[in-house]
């Protein structure tokens, strides 16, 4: 393998072995918040924001710590036949199925990069046109969009970081996908 792919893999790896370490800690946020919400829902007024920033939460959780959890290969997998397979065999399988979740990510990227622009107030058939604008300062925001709830947070900040997470998602399972071909190709890394 070319060192350049060698470095790609491990400024990737090391990157979301940090964030999801940090992550992991997010399960604390959201355990105190749950514990203030039945805190407050038992001796005082109920909290209005209690449900949903616990439901951000959760969302942040497993989608910034997806990627580390792919690294580390503690995925879901259905072991019935797979389990028994040399790791090359293992390595062409993962492969195949890695192709196909890209795929997947890149739709969701996609969709979720949309979404983010329809938070920003565009409503557009190029959202991410717009969104290069406002980074660069062509485009301005327009109407924020909210919550239909009581509290009314705004979305974009969820929307954001479910967009870093598919991000980060499609560079791990890129850096697994040229550590399978180095595999089948009986190279080490």
């Amino acid at each position: 393998m070319p060192s350049w792919t060698k470095s790609y893999i491990r400024f990737v790896d090391g990157l979301n072995r940090r964030i999801g370490r940090f992550a992991m800690y997010g399960i604390f946020a959201l355990v105190g918040v749950l514990l203030w919400s039945s805190i407050s829902k038992t001796f005082f007024d109920p909290s209005l924001w209690t449900l949903e920033i616990a439901q951000f939460l959760m969302v942040a959780y497993y989608i910034i710590g997806g990627p580390y959890s792919i690294q580390l290969g503690s995925n879901v997998r259905m072991d019935l036949f797979y389990g028994n397979w040399s790791d090359r065999k293992k390595a062409c399988y993962d492969a195949v199925t890695v192709l196909m979740l890209i795929f997947f990510l890149g739709v969701l990227l996609y969709g979720g990069l949309s979404s983010m622009a329809y938070s920003f107030g565009y409503f557009g058939k190029e959202p991410i046109g717009f969104l290069f604008g406002l980074v660069i300062g062509t485009e301005e925001l327009g109407h924020l969009e909210r919550s239909p709830t009581a509290w009314r947070p705004y979305l974009w900040p969820i929307k954001l970081v479910m967009c870093i997470g598919f991000f980060m998602m499609l560079l791990q399972v890129s850096s697994e996908l040229i550590k399978d071909i180095a595999k089948i190709r009986g190279e080490e890394i």
